[in-house]
């Protein structure tokens, strides 16, 4: 693998990832098609490493390179790669918050999440953001591959660290889902279309104050930051008319 910034501290090497057989998200590509890879990371020497690391490869080709969460969710946008290697803590945007953002604009993109953090609590807001799989940046040179490989086939890899936090947060009671007026549905739809507080305003001939108050009462309910937090939620709970 690529060296490390200075200063990384060094840790014992993890153990293998776990590969969650059986399990698979989106369209599977052809086989004889490249594995076409985004690398987000905002440290130069990880980018260039994993660069030239993924060019011994004949089947995986990097398409773009972002030193930060928006970039990357430009870089996304215009390249819809296949895969997307993403470290979690860059300036800016951070990647789970990129994560959301680049599938919402290229759902077909696989995300990876790449890391020097195994801190458990870290890996549910990741793979609540639709990555598909969470791996340390100690990883073999032979495991990212095939994890690359397996995220074409939609397939996840976990690092032991995430398949265990997985595994306990499956086993805690599902919270209540917050109760929305319906109102508050009418507007959360709205602003998943795109929608501005005057054009919703106008829609559902409301003042856009009220639109505002509406916008934050959500936000608060639903524990979210921002109106495209609320677009992706809307879509993903299917509160969106077609």
């Amino acid at each position: 693998m690529p060296g490390r910034p200075p200063g990384h501290r060094a840790t014992v090497p993890s153990p293998p990832p776990v590969r969650c057989l059986g399990l698979r998200r989106g369209r599977e590509r052809p086989v004889s098609e490249p594995i076409r890879v985004l690398i987000a990371d905002d440290h130069e020497v990880v980018r260039r490493g994993l660069r030239a690391f993924l060019a011994t490869e004949p089947e995986i080709t990097v398409v773009a390179e972002a030193a930060d969460g928006e970039s990357a969710v430009r870089l996304a946008e215009a390249h819809r790669p296949d895969v997307v290697l993403m470290d979690l803590v860059m300036p800016g945007l951070d990647g789970v918050e990129a994560t959301r953002r680049i599938l919402a604009v290229s759902p077909e993109s696989r995300v990876i999440v790449l890391t020097s953090y195994p801190d458990d609590e870290r890996v549910v807001p990741a793979i609540r953001a639709g990555a598909l799989s969470y791996l340390l940046k100690d990883v073999a040179p032979d495991q990212l591959i095939a994890a690359i490989r397996a995220a074409r086939r939609g397939e996840p890899v976990l690092h032991p660290v995430a398949a265990t936090r997985l595994m306990r947060e499956m086993h805690r009671p599902a919270p209540a889902t917050p109760e929305l007026t319906p109102r508050e549905r009418e507007v959360l739809a709205l602003v998943a279309k795109g929608l501005s507080n005057q054009e919703i305003a106008a829609r559902l001939y409301i003042a856009e104050r009220t639109v505002k108050s509406h916008i934050s009462s959500l936000l608060a309910k639903l524990g979210l930051e921002d109106r495209t937090q609320l677009a992706i939620y809307a879509i993903r709970n299917r509160l969106v008319e077609e």
